[in-house]
């Protein structure tokens, strides 16, 4: 009978084992956390985000875990690491989209989101919101300016998913960075909502 349960028990354990698979989910608090540290070069010289966003806000309480999910920890320690991944955001591609953004802020960007002309939109691009508020003679230059952003953004969401070795996570790259953008906006810069209505900040 000792033996009978022995060998149940041995067969039960490797076909829960077998039956593992390790699950590759998007690691939203670290990528939010490198996009911070991304966006804060580039808009606010590395300063801590202000008080208010999301990092001032308390941690959210941890979940009850299964006692199934905690034997497989035990057994499978792959799935333990995983659940605290981090996101790889420095390459050479996005150091070097990192300083034609941070230069073309300085140079254009910020006047023109501090006028109310640009605005981050829903989707982690820049728009011209106002264009009223730019001299006829420098439209052009706006436009080309918001398109070379844009331009470099999207690569910088691809990069940063290319660079994990999850292109599928793009989208997602793309939102997390999206709501920093936002969040990260000084006050009376301009911004659109869930519904794509521009907000003032």
């Amino acid at each position: 009978m000792r033996k009978f349960v022995y060998v149940l028990l041995t067969t039960l354990l490797v076909a829960l084992v077998g039956c593992v698979t390790i699950n590759v989910y998007f690691p939203e608090a670290a990528a939010q956390k490198a996009a911070d540290r991304f966006i804060g070069t580039v808009i606010d010289d590395g300063q801590a985000p202000a008080a208010g966003n999301r990092d001032d806000r308390p941690a959210p309480p941890k979940q009850d875990r299964q006692p199934s999910a905690m034997l497989l920890d035990l057994l499978v320690p792959a799935a333990q690491a995983a659940e605290t991944p981090d996101v790889r955001i420095q390459t050479a591609a996005t150091e070097a989209i990192r300083g034609r953004m941070k230069a073309r802020y300085q140079d254009v960007l910020q006047s023109l989101l501090a006028s109310g002309a640009v605005g981050f939109t829903g989707d982690g691009l820049v728009a011209v919101r106002d264009a009223g508020k730019v001299p006829l003679s420098q439209r052009a230059q706006v436009n080309a300016a918001v398109a070379d952003e844009n331009r470099d953004r999207n690569a910088l969401y691809r990069e940063v998913a290319s660079a994990n070795n999850h292109p599928e996570w793009e989208p997602q790259i793309r939102a997390t960075f999206a709501k920093g953008w936002i969040e990260r906006a000084h006050a009376g810069w301009y911004y659109q909502d869930a519904a794509g209505a521009w907000k003032k900040k």
